[in-house]
């Protein structure tokens, strides 16, 4: 199982807020052939790199969200829930010139059990970060290094990593003898010398320009060449209804998703996975197990509609129920 970790994690990246407005189906527009929603509810949660760190806090670990919101309502929100979920908001750094980039999910309810997604509405501004906020966030993450254990790149290609973030924390790393993760999004050579790089399967087929092979069939050769282009110490590549896959220093390896389950919703299953492999990198375990518990995890958020960072608890009884299958590592 994954073991306490008192260590802090700063989780750098695209953080947002997550909206779901959600409403009742009564009739069709006149205007135009789309149902007509009656709002029942609203709830936000932290999205994009917030939610890794909020998954960290969940599992057991103790998380600082650095990152970017604009002077707006949403970012206001957006630092409360996360101060309500137990992540330190110290890393936040507010921009004027740009939005807090927000999702807004719209659901209708009725007779079925999770909602009917029905569009989704995004505000964002993509520009890279202007020098001075870019200087900002950088000085902000080096006063905060000292006091962590890990850093998390979660990167989801709105402007915050930049390249000049990515050395600074890449020189920090060195200074401080911290591991350096990062959930990539593509663009593997960008993070060079890093720990762990994890990407899904279209990023990697994006990056091989090829497809990936079937598993034992030259597959492990295509890691060993995404490795190689990163010099990471391990890749782990997410495959969706496959399950995971991995390469470091000990070898290649992979895991199928265990009992598979319906899938309601794959909103936040890859940042679970990130904080999974975080906190068992900090515990020291080896890759095999941090990807076996990172399957797990991501098998309880599959299930649940919209982000959701399971509980330490939830993962300790769902692993423990796996735990007799012959997919379990040593």
């Amino acid at each position: 199982m994954l073991p306490p970790v008192l260590s802090t994690v700063l989780v750098v990246g695209d953080v947002m807020l997550d909206e779901y407005l959600i409403g009742r189906a009564t009739r069709l527009s006149r205007e135009a052939p789309v149902p007509v929603l009656e709002r029942t509810r609203r709830h936000v949660v932290p999205g994009g790199a917030a939610n890794p760190a909020v998954n960290i806090v969940r599992l057991g670990g103790q998380a600082v969200a650095v990152g970017v919101i604009g002077n707006d309502p949403a970012g206001r929100e957006l630092e409360a829930t996360l101060l309500a979920a137990g992540v330190d908001t110290e890393g936040l750094i507010v921009d004027p010139s740009r939005p807090t980039t927000t999702k807004t999910r719209i659901l209708a309810e009725g007779s079925f059990v999770h909602g009917q997604h029905l569009a989704r509405i995004d505000h964002v501004d993509r520009r890279p970060l202007d020098v001075e906020v870019e200087g900002a966030l950088a000085e902000r993450l080096s006063r905060l290094v000292p006091g962590a254990g890990a850093i998390l790149i979660s990167n989801y290609r709105n402007g915050v990593v930049t390249d000049e973030l990515i050395q600074r924390c890449l020189a920090l790393r060195a200074r401080h003898a911290l591991p350096l993760l990062v959930d990539s999004q593509g663009g593997l050579g960008r993070f060079q010398g890093f720990d762990v790089v994890k990407c899904n399967r279209a990023e990697a087929e994006a990056e091989l320009g090829e497809p990936l092979r079937p598993a034992g069939d030259g597959r492990a050769a295509q890691l060993a060449a995404l490795r190689a282009r990163c010099r990471a110490g391990a890749v782990v590549v997410t495959l969706g209804e496959e399950g995971i896959a991995w390469l470091d220093r000990q070898g290649y390896g992979e895991c199928p998703p265990q009992r598979r389950a319906t899938v309601f919703d794959v909103t936040g299953a890859g940042d679970t996975v990130m904080a999974v492999l975080t906190l068992a990198f900090l515990a020291g375990l080896p890759l095999a197990r941090a990807c076996w518990l990172a399957n797990v995890a991501a098998g309880l958020v599959l299930q649940v509609l919209g982000n959701y960072a399971p509980t330490r608890a939830e993962l300790v009884a769902h692993a423990a129920s796996h735990a007799a299958e012959e997919s379990y590592p040593p």
